[in-house]
């Protein structure tokens, strides 16, 4: 099944909006009016607080934290340690010429990375292959069996539609669940970051990610040794979005990099605030999150939110 370039109303009437190739062209932009923002009143923020050594920090309590939103002082709300909302996971996996070579170890490690994550009746995962354009190869399920031979089923061959992949699992499928605060939106990348296939841009790519409240942690598949373009692109996905990147380079260290992975998802903190002053613009604002009085400890989280516009 690929993905279809549609208004979100249509979506919507259609019901599946996985089947057919992506037909989008060059100029169209990406739909807007139909797009799914933080709920008005309130704004959740997913976190992990790490030391100097890289180690998680589970013992903290809500009066260790300083939220800042757009550099003015906010009240938390609510506070959750290790929360266990429910996780929505898209697992996307570049199926490109580029990395035919390695391309059985990264099935094995994403299938054991999905059996230690996805809890059945609690989480759902979907899968989603890119090459020369994105395919949903299997939809938001818990059926680990079903995830597992969706990933074992896919085979290396074409160009990279990196960016198109990650616009359309935010919009069209991590977005589905409602409101988006009750559940946890994660999305792990298995490529070299290099796209030379997609209609939509970096920046559309990210934006989309960000209106969908998606964590971005992306795996590298360049084991060259040699920085390119395309590290550059997998960390400022995850940068921006809270998460972590990974450059394995060896294909037998994947499993670590997709443990490390999982384990911060069971280390996350969960924060509620409601913002001061409220703002329904439509814009983008900065949220910064500091655990007071310890410079010792670093927190991860999504550098901000976009704002609904009423």
């Amino acid at each position: 099944m690929k993905f279809v370039v549609a208004s979100f109303a249509a979506l919507a009437l259609v019901g599946s909006a996985s089947l057919g190739r992506i037909q989008a062209r060059q100029d169209q932009s990406p739909p807007d009016g139909g797009v799914i923002r933080s709920e008005v009143t309130r704004v959740n923020m997913l976190f992990t607080v790490t030391d100097k050594h890289g180690r998680f920090v589970t013992d903290l309590n809500r009066d260790d934290f300083q939220v800042s939103e757009n550099k003015k002082p906010q009240s938390i709300l609510e506070f959750t340690s290790e929360t266990d909302l429910p996780l929505r996971l898209a697992i996307l996996i570049d199926t490109s010429n580029s990395i035919r070579d390695r391309f059985r170890f990264q099935q094995e490690a994403a299938v054991a990375f999905i059996d230690s994550t996805v809890r059945p009746h609690q989480d759902k995962a979907l899968v989603v292959s890119f090459d020369t354009a994105a395919e949903l190869v299997t939809d938001l399920t818990d059926d680990i069996p079903t995830l597992e031979k969706a990933v074992q089923s896919l085979r290396p061959g074409g160009g990279t539609s990196l960016y198109d992949a990650i616009f359309f699992a935010s919009r069209d499928k991590l977005m589905q669940d409602q409101p988006l605060y009750k559940f946890r939106r994660a999305m792990v990348i298995l490529s070299d970051g290099e796209d030379n296939q997609s209609r939509y841009t970096r920046d559309q790519a990210l934006e989309m990610a960000q209106k969908a409240d998606v964590t971005v942690y992306t795996i590298s598949t360049n084991i060259s040794r040699i920085p390119t373009d395309g590290d550059k692109v997998m960390r400022y996905f995850a940068s921006e979005t809270g998460g972590q990147a990974f450059f394995p380079f060896q294909a037998s260290d994947l499993n670590q990099s997709f443990e490390n992975i999982s384990n911060e998802l069971r280390h996350q903190y969960n924060i509620f605030y409601r913002p001061e002053p409220l703002k329904t613009d439509g814009l983008y604002h900065t949220v910064e999150i500091r655990v007071k009085g310890r410079k010792d400890l670093f927190v991860r989280c999504r550098k901000g939110y976009y704002a609904p516009k009423m």
